[in-house]
């Protein structure tokens, strides 16, 4: 991302070769999202016959001061680059546009022709930058919310020490903030710290005088440095930690030495663990935090599972389970387990019930309706059981039948030790049939019609 050295190098590249030249002409895209607070027609007006008096620069804030106002800013985003047609500018990953592209790029947000035949173009692939059109950049947002900048306008070491001094804030966030220092970003608040060998987390107000101090300088070594490669990345020196801190974690080492990755202030943080250390107090701070953040990860995880959609089967198992909680359904992941749960039971339930009314039937040569416990379930379950138990009545009776057919065919002394059945017997024998089951089959079959 473009941070203080690139757009210091488009600054410095808009100063020498358009200062002092009039524009002729100029295309603004129409992009409502970054040509902010003006239509294409008005911009491209306010700029055509105007001469460029100077390029200037406040932290990651570019513009041109024009020979009257209003005069047009750039704030860079993501991926705002300033192109000039023959000369050779850095080139950072996410904004490259490549010289066999037609001119001006499909990405241009702003085209100026000068009066010499120069041309350059503000180009934007990610569309998070803004060109805005006002009359004194400095007296207006975001320019003028920003902090001393960090190339023009460095902090006296002093007073540098004192304004970490009343910080209780992780070092990492407040080199972010830009209202503290403004123009480093990122990737430069990785390196100055890495140089400094502070750790990203470190509470800025514990920070000793003498690594302020440190840190103080490896800030302006780290910006002219990357100036005097014209921001060119590639020429970096070998031993940053910017080269690697774009890798995988576990392949990123510097100097041989292992780069772990953590976030601060919403942005990840590239440090050496070996180098880079908290002192007592943050360390405890910090396994707090990871030990806080793992627990909500965990969280996360286990409520994305509960969420995650139901298999077909689990659903209609809910339903059986429960007619009245099956068309309530719910986003919460919690009460659609919870009826699932509910509904398993049920249906085991059921089927013992089931079970227990086939038993009931064969022990006792009759079926009812009221062996089901669940009375919701009755209308479903005593139909199959009922079936079970004519069969097993119809079986009872005709063995009644045979056995009393038998008995009446049987003489007295006709079997062996068999002693002759008195006359009353023979007589009570009908009776003992006419209370058997059959006498009972017309009234289920009643029952069934």
């Amino acid at each position: 991302m473009p941070e203080l050295p690139e757009v210091e190098a488009a600054r410095q590249a808009l100063q020498e070769h358009c200062v002092g030249k009039r524009i002729v002409k100029c295309a603004s895209a129409d992009d409502t999202k970054v040509i902010d607070g003006v239509t294409p027609d008005r911009l491209e007006a306010a700029l055509v016959g105007r001469t460029i008096a100077a390029a200037r620069r406040k932290g990651k804030n570019l513009w041109l001061a024009l020979d009257s106002p209003p005069h047009p800013t750039f704030q860079f985003g993501m991926a705002g680059a300033i192109y000039i047609k023959g000369v050779e500018l850095s080139k950072y990953k996410r904004s490259a546009v490549s010289s066999t592209e037609e001119w001006p790029s499909k990405y241009s947000k702003l085209f100026v022709q000068m009066d010499d035949g120069l041309e350059f173009s503000f180009t934007d692939k990610r569309r998070f930058a803004k060109i805005r059109l006002v009359d004194n950049p400095e007296a207006v947002p975001p320019i003028s919310e920003l902090g001393p900048d960090a190339l023009f306008e460095p902090m006296k070491l002093d007073e540098f020490v004192k304004s970490l001094g009343r910080k209780n804030v992780p070092i990492k966030s407040l080199l972010l903030d830009q209202s503290f220092i403004s123009g480093i970003g990122n990737w430069m608040a990785d390196e100055v710290l890495y140089q400094a060998r502070i750790h990203p987390m470190q509470t800025a107000s514990k920070i000793s005088k003498d690594k302020c101090a440190t840190l103080h300088l490896c800030i302006k070594e780290v910006i002219d440095k990357s100036l005097e490669v014209g921001a060119d990345s590639s020429q970096f020196p070998d031993n940053w930690i910017f080269h690697s801190r774009e890798k995988k974690p576990g392949k990123a080492f510097v100097d041989g030495k292992k780069i772990d990755f953590i976030a601060v202030g919403g942005r990840t943080s590239a440090y050496v663990p070996e180098l880079q250390k908290l002192d007592a107090a943050d360390a405890e701070t910090s396994r707090s935090k990871k030990s806080v953040d793992k627990e909500n990860d965990d969280d996360k995880k286990s409520r994305k599972g509960i969420n995650a959609p139901k298999p077909a089967k689990a659903r209609v198992k809910t339903a059986k389970g429960s007619s009245n909680k099956a068309g309530n359904t719910s986003d919460d992941g919690d009460e659609e387990d919870y009826e699932e749960e509910e509904a398993k039971p049920a249906k085991r339930g059921r089927k013992q019930s089931a079970r227990t009314a086939n038993v009931s039937t064969k022990n006792a040569g009759s079926t009812h309706g009221d062996e089901a416990t669940d009375e919701d379930q009755e209308a479903d379950e005593d139909a199959e059981p009922a079936k079970r138990g004519r069969k097993q009545i119809e079986k009872s009776a005709k063995g009644s039948d045979e056995e009393a057919d038998d008995k009446m065919e049987v003489k007295p002394g006709k079997r062996r030790g068999q002693k002759t059945q008195p006359t009353e017997a023979k007589s009570s024998l009908p009776k003992k049939v006419q209370g058997a089951g059959p006498a009972r089959r017309p009234q289920r079959k009643a029952r069934q019609t």
